[in-house]
């Protein structure tokens, strides 16, 4: 028995969303690769180079939507979702590569300084960059809490740590323009490229940490008891509890358990109503049950 809510096909689109993210990384190469032309700011050059790499994320984010937006199929008994895990994986490998071109850049120019030019122009140009980043990013992780899309939080995280990367940028550009002291801008180019490295390792983490089935959160599995404390008592029982995520959808699995004298109709009954409730609890679910009678199963949960 199996009851799923939210129309697995129909499912709301969020490939916009990614578009977004394809366009704000179009706009921000290009302010960010002519401030450093026109500074020859190797922070500056390595902030542009993480946008180049959130480039190739979104596009990489997009086409996991679409696949994870598929219904399921012959082969794929339970959808595409976990494509959107891939994507986060891609993403998290991208962010490292950024940070090592970013640190070869740095130690290149800390072992041989060169004076910058024209800051002013490029810190306003980066600032105007980074305040891209930082609407798009916002709107992408708002959008995956919203909608359970590893893809886009992903993305919106990846965003986010590139205006921290401007940041740190600008306000190293800043002090060099202020100190004369040139060595300073690899320094904040080499913070980082160390920075961007833990937050790759963290996307990558999180993604073999989905694909391995985990269980659903904790918040999740308290609505999940809290349907089933509806209809525990005396006669009815429930074990075997197993939950995971593919992408936005949530699968739960149960044994109910139930007097052997019921009829077959009226365990039919309470097993549907149990699987309706907890689609109706937790979007994007689709509850399995299985009925047993009492003895069954030594140890059912209380």
């Amino acid at each position: 028995m199996s009851a799923a809510v939210g129309e697995r096909a129909g499912a709301v689109n969020l490939t916009r969303f990614a578009w977004w993210s394809i366009a704000a990384a179009v706009t921000t190469i290009a302010l960010k690769a002519g401030a450093y032309l026109i500074t020859g700011s190797v922070g500056l050059l390595s902030d542009a180079a993480e946008s180049g790499v959130n480039l190739v994320a979104a596009i990489v984010a997009l086409t996991a939507l679409r696949v994870a937006a598929r219904p399921a199929d012959h082969n794929h008994d339970f959808g595409h979702g976990k494509a959107e895990y891939f994507s986060a994986g891609v993403e998290g490998l991208m962010i490292f590569i950024a940070a090592a071109l970013i640190l070869l850049a740095a130690v290149e120019r800390l072992l041989h300084p060169r004076a910058l030019q024209s800051l002013g122009l490029g810190l306003g140009i980066s600032a105007v960059a980074a305040g891209v980043n930082g609407v798009i990013g916002v709107i992408l992780i708002r959008a995956g809490r919203a909608h359970r899309s590893a893809a886009l939080a992903a993305d919106g995280r990846h965003l986010m740590t590139d205006v921290w990367t401007s940041v740190g940028v600008l306000a190293g550009v800043f002090m060099v323009a202020v100190t004369g002291w040139e060595r300073l801008d690899p320094i904040v180019a080499i913070l980082v490229g160390l920075n961007i490295l833990y937050t790759g390792y963290r996307l990558i983490q999180q993604s073999v940490v989905s694909l391995l089935d985990a269980a659903l959160p904790a918040s999740d599995l308290a609505v999940i008891e809290h349907v089933l404390a509806r209809h525990r008592g005396d006669e009815v029982a429930f074990t075997g509890l197993r939950t995971r995520a593919s992408g936005r959808h949530r699968f739960v699995s149960l044994t109910v358990l139930v007097p052997g004298s019921w009829s077959v109709e009226r365990g039919h009954r309470l097993a549907d109503e149990i699987e309706c409730e907890l689609a109706e609890a937790l979007a994007d679910c689709e509850a399995h049950t299985h009925i047993e009678p009492h003895g069954a199963h030594a140890a059912p949960s209380s």
